[in-house]
């Protein structure tokens, strides 16, 4: 894969405890951190406050579990899909299919939740208004649906 891809940064979205006692940020791209105060490992002493715990949601955090590509900083849009619905989607984006070499792609998610997958290696992102699919030139990849959506693809190139 090109080198601009990279691990992600998503926002925490909520907290549960474990039965264990242990808490575990849910995480925006959908996956789970747990958070442990156990000093001098992870120096977490705000996760054993309530009020403390609420004024981290929406912090970015650093997901190891994620690796969702990055766009090039100087990628610039050129073309925009019309806006799919769960009606309206084309059925070649619910199966592997690509980009061009050297376009870049952004899935743009207005309201509504969907699946989008790289199929090699095979890597599963939940999208939602406030995270972006990037789609790095090439890479077999697909959506899935999840319920009522809309949602809508930005082309990018490089200068």
């Amino acid at each position: 894969m090109p080198e601009e891809i990279r691990g992600c940064t998503t926002a925490i979205a909520g907290f549960r405890q474990e039965e264990s006692g242990h808490w575990i940020a849910e995480l925006a791209c959908g996956h789970t951190q747990h958070m442990r105060h156990r000093p001098p490992w992870e120096d977490r002493p705000w996760v054993e406050s309530t009020a403390e715990r609420a004024a981290k949601l929406g912090a970015p955090i650093a997901c190891p579990s994620c690796e969702m590509p990055a766009l090039p900083g100087t990628a610039r849009e050129y073309r925009r899909s019309s806006t799919f619905t769960q009606d309206t989607v084309p059925a070649g984006l619910l199966r592997e299919h690509g980009t061009k070499a050297d376009v870049w792609a952004l899935i743009v998610v207005e309201s509504g939740q969907l699946d989008y997958t790289f199929d090699s290696p095979l890597r599963t992102f939940r999208l939602v208004p406030a995270r972006l699919g990037v789609i790095p030139p090439k890479v077999p990849h697909h959506v899935s649906l999840i319920g009522p959506v809309q949602f809508y693809v930005s082309f990018l190139a490089l200068p």
